[in-house]
């Protein structure tokens, strides 16, 4: 199910244990728009939060867009809505 959003929106995860960690955002045509987080991270809750900006700070165009998490062996994707 999308996630829509306007101006920003909150990734929430959790690890089951520590290691390297990293969630990112890329655009319909699957090219990276946004690394959130990237590296080492503890086991347990996370925040990770998109302000709808690239990775030069300039604000995306509406549309779709995919929320990539990967910890390890586990990858995760989310589909993501920008309304503005």
């Amino acid at each position: 199910m999308p996630t829509p959003f306007s101006g920003r929106t909150t990734l929430r995860y959790a690890l089951p244990r520590a290691g390297v960690a990293s969630v990112a955002v890329y655009n319909s045509a699957g090219r990276l728009v946004r690394t959130l987080t990237s590296g080492s991270a503890e086991a347990g809750h996370h925040v990770a939060a998109w302000d709808g900006r690239d990775e030069a700070g300039t604000r995306v165009a509406p549309g779709v867009y995919y929320c990539r998490m990967s910890a390890g062996e586990f990858r995760a994707m989310r589909k993501l809505v920008k309304l503005d």
